[in-house]
């Protein structure tokens, strides 16, 4: 049984309307991760998601570099429990 890790991070920046959700979604579903993305502020964006330790440090670093015409003002993230909850990586709207 392989253990699950999560993480949840908030992104500051320009974030919104630049397809930093979509590239989330597809980077995340790429390294086989499961949870979701979300805008919560006007220039913030939630993520929370589960999976190997490894694939999820790679997100991390992705979401510090964020689609081309993202603006990344501080990326806050932390390990939090896994509830093994998500069966995919989703937006939510």
């Amino acid at each position: 049984m392989s253990t699950t890790s999560a993480i949840k991070a908030v992104v500051k920046g320009r974030v919104q309307g630049v397809g930093y959700r979509a590239f989330t979604h597809q980077k995340a579903t790429k390294l086989g991760l499961r949870g979701y993305v979300r805008s919560s502020d006007g220039n913030e964006v939630e993520v929370i998601a589960e999976g190997e330790k490894e694939s999820l440090e790679e997100l991390v670093d992705l979401l510090e570099t964020g689609p081309t015409r993202a603006e990344i003002n501080e990326v806050k993230w932390e390990w939090i429990d896994a509830t093994d909850d998500y069966i995919r990586f989703a937006i939510k709207y």
